[in-house]
């Protein structure tokens, strides 16, 4: 069974820096795509940015420049990181990953970012 556990979200203000991590159990994040994604408020999720098992990125276009997606090998985890944080960043981030033919999801780590 495919566990991914989300920390690190809380409240900063504008400009400021957080880095979220993601926890896998049940897979390998070095032979997956992980991938970061958010929510925010009244609004549907949407991709923040995915890392392949070749370590190619993709991001949205919101984010290129600010966040860096990255992973430990050793640690079967995931990273964001993000910089620059805007108002517009808030929402709950959810780490992602497809294996096997089934999405799994994990619960989230709301961000707040002030003005």
């Amino acid at each position: 069974q495919v566990q991914l556990v989300e920390s690190g979200g809380g409240l900063v203000q504008a400009g400021g820096s957080l880095r979220l991590s993601c926890v896998a159990s049940g897979t390998i994040v070095s032979i997956t795509t992980m991938g970061w994604y958010r929510q925010a408020p009244g609004k549907q999720r949407g991709l923040v940015a995915t890392i392949t098992s070749g370590r190619s990125t993709n991001y949205a276009d919101s984010v290129k420049g600010r966040f860096t997606i990255s992973r430990d090998n050793a640690k079967n985890t995931v990273y964001l990181e993000m910089n620059s944080l805007k108002p517009e960043d808030t929402a709950v981030y959810y780490c992602h990953t497809f294996v096997n033919g089934m999405h799994y999801w994990g619960k989230g780590t709301l961000v707040t970012v002030s003005s």
